[in-house]
């Protein structure tokens, strides 16, 4: 697979469409044009936030992962790890329990490394300096598995972003504090990526802890993660000004965003004689259809009740938390207007406010404690205090 290709391939036969691409993308022939040994150290990277089943689209589907780690190992291969550090707030091992992770990798005996617990290292990220964990730095070919789905505060998490859960909760945290576009953009240019298998399954594309899953029924393959992302760019309808640690990792070396120049191989799952799942070129890409528009009508509503929020520097998921509970309460009849101003985030440590969420608002005359709280204590939090400000 040369830096320009990207590989699509539409089915539903999950573990077998990651075997397939990983085949056409001739990715033994790419870990050893690299490494030039099956001992080569063999490092996966799924996206596992937290414990939210890959229906929900929010999470690398598992099935993915095990095509992948079927074809390395039918290949040759044997020095293989996954590794995974949830989000703020969330323990991995509940996510790699929920997500079904645990039992598949025992099966196939292959470690799990958790980089909540890992050891890290500062890097130089093309003139930022980063502390990664020693798992991913490790690898002699880096694979990463993300889901191209929305977020709360990049609008899109893909192949770059995924990278973020391959630092420590102290440097999350500090990614939040100085903004996230830069950052993320520069984190890449330390951490490289060899091989990166994208889930489209049933993705969520409005925000990154799932519940509203779009159905594609698509995965795709690159070797650059700069491209990967322009073109999830294309495939979510979004323009670059709206994403833009994208240019960024560009600057920084990481890859190119020029979408004219790649070469895209679209295959589609078809059934062979024998009942079988065969893979054919040259199919047309499926229609958005009445899927996508719905995903518009809810994004739409997302980020009218996200206008209501006073948020500085908070962590992905407090704020990715308060805004779909939000619309939640907005689409049961709740008056959440009255919740206007509500503040968020590590920049209210220390100060007082009318009304907050999560511990960094301790101060403030109504604050929900958490770090982050829990969905449901929100939810029911902000019911009561819309009918107590309702009554006063």
């Amino acid at each position: 697979m040369r830096d320009h290709d990207i590989i699509v391939i539409y089915g539903k036969q999950i573990r077998n469409m990651a075997y397939e691409i990983c085949m056409q993308a001739g990715l033994k022939d790419m870990i050893l044009g690299k490494c030039a040994s099956f001992e080569a150290r063999i490092v996966l990277k799924p996206n596992l936030l937290g414990p939210v089943p890959a229906s929900e689209g929010a999470t690398t589907h598992p099935e993915i992962v095990e095509g992948v780690i079927r074809y390395l190992q039918e290949a040759g291969f044997r020095n293989l790890s996954v590794c995974e550090g949830s989000w703020v707030g969330d323990r991995t091992d509940d996510a790699l329990l929920v997500c079904g992770y645990d039992t598949m990798l025992k099966r196939l005996g292959v470690p799990f490394v958790d980089l909540q617990k890992d050891k890290s290292r500062l890097v130089d990220c093309a003139g930022m300096n980063i502390r990664i964990c020693e798992e991913p730095l490790s690898a002699d070919f880096l694979i990463n598995l993300p889901v191209m789905k929305g977020h709360c505060q990049t609008r899109m998490t893909c192949a770059l972003k995924n990278m973020k859960g391959c630092i420590p909760n102290p440097e999350k945290r500090r990614f939040h504090q100085i903004g996230l576009f830069e950052p993320i953009g520069h984190l890449s240019a330390g951490l490289h990526q060899d091989f990166i298998l994208t889930d489209s399954i049933c993705s969520d594309l409005t925000f990154e802890d799932g519940g509203n899953p779009v159905v594609q029924n698509r995965i795709f393959a690159a070797a650059d993660p700069v491209l990967n992302d322009a073109y999830c760019l294309q495939l979510m309808h979004l323009d670059e000004t709206e994403v833009p640690y994208i240019r960024i990792a560009e600057q920084c070396g990481v890859g190119t965003a020029d979408l004219s120049r790649a070469s895209v191989r679209i295959l589609t799952e078809k059934r062979g004689e024998r009942g079988e799942a065969c893979y054919y070129e040259k199919a047309e890409c499926p229609p958005e259809g009445p899927a996508h528009n719905q995903t518009e009508a809810k994004t739409a509503g997302l980020i009218r009740v996200s206008e209501l929020v006073h948020e500085v520097d908070s962590c992905s998921a407090c704020y990715g938390r308060l805004v779909p509970v939000l619309r939640e309460l907005e689409d049961e009849g709740v008056p959440v207007d009255r919740l206007r101003g509500i503040c968020i985030g590590q920049g209210f440590r220390g100060k007082g406010g009318r009304l907050g969420i999560g511990s960094c608002t301790s101060g403030f005359e109504k604050s929900l404690p958490g770090c982050p709280p829990e969905e449901e204590k929100m939810k029911h939090w902000l019911r009561q205090l819309v009918e107590k400000l309702t009554d006063e």
